[in-house]
């Protein structure tokens, strides 16, 4: 399987979709954790390692891989099982730092595939990894939305704390590794969406706020994640909170 088949894995699933997509590509809802609930204890966790064990490529078979993507068709294959299992949202389970997401247990195939008990092991913190930074954003979202009767000015001044609060959680969370402002686009529009937002509007918004200023392993000066913020707010509510006061 080579670079096109990674970047687009569909697969037959038989409880929740019939494709796994990247974090990206998840609207809000699939990703909620309040809508997608999460049933764990230490059964669970003994139960899905015993199923990922058998799956992890040996030493030998990783060596003999001309292509090394072995490990790649490994989390390929997990990530089908974690979806079938839990849902859409665990596709997120690898979305190590290294690829400028939140996840810090898992680097990528090459380093983190290793003796199989181990492996299994660490894709379940990973899991755990990731539903746990979907929970703490979904409750700032809770805390960081708008009211839905606020005025344009109030909105605006919502909107702009909001944004300077979540890009600063994605940074301490990816630390500015890789392409961390892909999660963090991803964020800002799961917000704007979970406040009502249109997805095309919201990723239209988001788009033109960031205008390419974010880049890879840069974390951004503070004026400018609060300039971010300030062109979203006044962008979708024509007022400035700040500015105009």
């Amino acid at each position: 399987m080579g670079m096109i088949g990674r970047l687009f894995r569909h697969v037959r699933l038989r409880r929740h979709t019939t494709t796994i997509q990247f974090v990206r590509d998840l609207p809000w809802p699939a990703a909620d954790p309040h809508r997608n609930v999460f049933d764990w204890n230490e059964g669970e966790a003994a139960r899905l390692t015993a199923l990922i064990v058998p799956m992890v490529p040996s030493e030998a078979d990783r060596a003999a891989d001309p292509d090394r993507m072995t490990g790649w068709r490994f989390t390929d294959r997990v990530t089908a099982l974690l979806v079938s299992r839990y849902g859409r949202w665990a596709c997120g389970w690898d979305y190590s730092n290294h690829f400028g997401g939140p996840v810090e247990t898992w680097c990528c195939p090459s380093h983190s595939v290793g003796e199989a008990e181990e492996t299994a092991e660490r894709v379940v913190t990973c899991l755990l990894e990731w539903r746990e930074w979907l929970e703490e954003i979904a409750e700032r979202f809770q805390q960081l939305a708008p009211h839905p009767d606020a005025n344009a000015e109030d909105r605006s001044w919502h909107l702009e704390r909001a944004v300077t609060r979540l890009v600063t959680a994605v940074l301490n969370s990816t630390h500015a590794e890789g392409g961390w402002y892909g999660l963090c686009s991803t964020t800002l529009t799961w917000f704007l969406t979970s406040t009502g937002l249109g997805l095309d509007e919201a990723s239209k918004a988001v788009d033109a706020a960031i205008g390419g200023r974010f880049k890879s392993h840069v974390a951004p000066a503070t004026t400018l994640v609060d300039t971010v913020g300030e062109d979203l707010a006044i962008g979708l509510t024509g007022r400035g909170f700040y500015r105009e006061r």
